[in-house]
């Protein structure tokens, strides 16, 4: 998929306040400060798109940003830790939470995750959460730039010895650098893939 165009059209709250759904939509979503914005600017080719921000639980908003003119990229608010009150990170766990359940044109959730760190229970059990409720999903390990490559692989082995304790198979994954943009043009092409599929049941 080559990117033509990419313009923010909204932020909300919740998902009422959503763009209409006309239109087939991908997310992303990983816990605070794993890189989300950084990556969809990477993927996008539009380094202002998404802010960036080195304070954690920056994004606060259901964020939609209009590619081509025919998808939408959604940018939603990370899970886990940040600097503000907890009734507020409630608001943005249900803000997301809704929108992934409700949102009936979410063609698939890009799960961020940071290989640097042991395998996050938040992460484990967030994913967990998507298989039980049949949302797709894929995993997107950012920054393996910042390790060895027999780092990186080992940190993949922890997340799928553990998955594979109650998982029959693994969900695609992606490995990503915005650095050295490993990974963009596999995901680039997965959401070319799924646009392809998505025209073919309409």
């Amino acid at each position: 998929m080559i990117i033509r165009s990419a313009r923010y059209i909204k932020s909300s709250t919740n998902i009422s306040q959503c763009p209409e759904g006309h239109l087939p939509e991908l997310a992303f979503i990983g816990r605070s400060n794993v890189g989300k914005s950084s990556l969809i600017n990477m993927l996008t080719g539009f380094n202002k798109l998404a802010k960036t921000s080195g304070d954690p639980g920056k994004t606060r908003t259901i964020n939609h940003f209009l590619i081509n003119d025919d998808w939408y990229l959604v940018d939603l608010p990370g899970y886990g830790y940040a600097k503000v009150a907890a009734k507020q990170r409630e608001d943005w766990t249900k803000a997301s939470g809704e929108y992934i359940m409700k949102r009936e044109n979410l063609l698939c959730l890009f799960v961020l995750v940071d290989p640097r760190h042991k395998p996050q229970k938040s992460d484990i059990k967030f994913m967990e959460f998507l298989g039980m409720s049949q949302i797709p999903f894929t995993r997107v390990f950012t920054k393996s730039d910042k390790m060895s490559r027999d780092s990186l692989a080992r940190s993949v082995r922890e997340y799928d010895a553990i998955m594979l304790m109650n998982w029959e198979s693994l969900p695609v994954t992606f490995i990503t650098s915005t650095v050295t943009k490993a990974g963009r043009m596999d995901i680039l092409d997965f959401i070319e893939e799924s646009m392809n599929n998505f025209s073919k049941q309409e």
